[in-house]
């Protein structure tokens, strides 16, 4: 007996839903993979304003710091010139590859034609800065292709997948062919010549993931893709008070917010090297294990993208959210206070207690990757509830503002995470795997490992309590967005008569 096909999310929610083709998705993301290899490039500027620009160690992490607060002033700027141009061809293309063109260049200018010529602090400098302008452009765009190419709840957190995909893997292998061909080249040593052939690869190579991902977003990227909900066409132009609505009244672009920034701080600190530094080598007794654990855990954290895709397509980014953000909850109470009854330093050396805590160590990394591929898809229905709410379709802008909490939750993680160490005795020297551990470190430890992401997942929590774009309104939202853009088909036809 034959199954009877199962039906789509058009036919099950009566809506007509915009789709794309896999590969569309699959090649669009690339841009993220573009934007990773620059992500690499930029973990060497420490190494390169110290031996192509004579910068002290100390001074070019204030720099990089500091250049961050310009990245945020810019952003808006930048959405608010992407929302009001569209060019007869679209506009994804055009700022994808300029801002993969001004970067690109800026790197070169930093990296090859620059480097130890004697220019000095302040061109590198000004030369960041453009590279930070560049990258703005390009990210925001790229950012903007998977709301544009899907609104099916069901093919939405595919875009999150891709894209979590390539954050994983294209910046573990580029990392690699650097410290694998390259440094061997050069005496193990990070010269100029090694960061210069570096740089001239990677940007090349990046050229091709961003040929690749315009070639996915080129059926889309054309003029009626961005259009307003406005019955007079003319008059439908983006105002800085329409970006300033978008914050001031879209309640659930703000919980968005809140639940994003809470868990990135969270995640932000964890990363820490110094964070790392306490748990891995003086509490556990092996530094090496932690990256040892985030190589482990590409894989079973790819497979649980997948499936968080499809619970989300199923179930909705709300639901998803909070389902897997509970199971985050709990697997980090029960970890926290696993390494609180047991001495850590024991747990290696006992094989059932590695097992326990490498097991729920990786089911807790795959639920908080389900939770990341929820929020990705959120942020498109945000969107689609903005166009829905004002008529006024701003894909941009709640990229733009979210990419500012961004930048602003990242500045603030390492100074966290350093002050947190200065409150437990490391005031003029930094920790080393070599500490023999104690309880302040121990408690310190397990407050920012654990209790800052307990406290991110219960904000994310609180904010979802009255978030109302769920599965079912959503569907409402995108009916309400179908029979508006009808109303003003229709119109169009006696404006013109008339």
């Amino acid at each position: 007996m034959a199954r009877n096909p199962k039906p789509t999310a058009s036919e099950a929610d009566g809506v007509t839903y915009r789709r794309a083709r896999t590969w569309e998705i699959a090649f669009s993301q690339l841009n993220n993979g573009s934007a990773m290899i620059f992500y690499v490039l930029v973990g060497l500027m420490s190494y390169l304003q110290n031996a192509g620009y004579g910068i002290a160690v100390a001074v070019a992490g204030i720099i990089l710091t500091v250049t961050r607060v310009f990245d945020g002033l810019i952003d808006p700027l930048i959405a608010f010139v992407i929302e009001r141009v569209t060019f007869p061809f679209g506009k994804l293309r055009f700022f994808m590859l300029a801002g993969w063109a001004i970067r690109s260049v800026a790197i070169l200018l930093l990296f090859v034609w620059g480097s130890d010529t004697g220019l000095g602090a302040v061109f590198f400098i000004a030369i960041y800065l453009v590279y930070i302008v560049g990258s703005s452009m390009n990210d925001i765009a790229g950012q903007m292709s998977g709301p544009v190419l899907t609104n099916d709840p069901r093919q939405r957190p595919t875009v999150q997948v891709w894209a979590t995909i390539y954050a994983y893997l294209i910046p573990a292998a580029f990392t690699i062919i650097s410290t694998v061909i390259f440094l061997p080249r050069h005496g193990n040593e990070f010269t100029v010549a090694m960061l210069s052939e570096t740089a001239i690869t990677y940007v090349v190579c990046s050229f091709f993931f961003q040929v690749l991902a315009c070639v996915g977003v080129a059926r889309v990227d054309r003029p009626e893709s961005f259009e307003h909900l406005s019955v007079i066409k003319a008059d439908a132009k983006v105002s800085i008070r329409d970006m300033w609505n978008v914050l001031a009244h879209n309640g659930p672009f703000m919980r968005y917010l809140i639940s994003g920034a809470s868990e990135k701080l969270a995640q932000v600190v964890k990363s820490q090297a110094v964070i790392g530094t306490l748990m891995w080598g003086i509490l556990l007794g092996n530094m090496q294990l932690g990256t040892i654990l985030s190589l482990v855990a590409i894989l079973p954290g790819i497979i649980f993208a997948i499936f968080g895709a499809r619970y989300n397509g199923k179930h909705g980014s709300k639901a998803a959210t909070v389902t897997w953000t509970w199971i985050s909850l709990i697997l980090t109470v029960v970890l926290a206070a696993f390494c609180l009854v047991i001495d850590p330093r024991s747990i290696l050396g006992s094989l059932p207690l590695s097992i326990v805590f490498f097991l729920v160590y990786l089911l807790l990394n795959g639920a908080s990757m389900v939770v990341t591929v929820a929020q990705g898809a959120m942020r498109a229905d945000v969107i689609d509830y903005e166009l829905e709410r004002s008529g006024k379709y701003l894909p941009a802008t709640v990229t733009a503002v979210y990419n500012i909490f961004d930048q602003i939750i990242s500045s603030l993680g390492s100074t966290l995470a350093l002050g947190a160490v200065a409150l437990i005795g490391f005031t003029t020297v930094m920790p080393q795997p070599t500490d023999s551990p104690n309880q302040a470190i121990l408690l310190m430890t397990m407050a920012l490992f654990f209790g800052l992401p307990l406290l991110g997942w219960i904000c994310t929590l609180i904010a979802m309590r009255g978030y109302k774009l769920d599965r079912v309104e959503m569907i409402q939202v995108q009916k309400r967005i179908a029979a508006r853009k009808a109303a003003l088909t229709e119109e169009e036809p006696a404006e013109s008569l008339a």
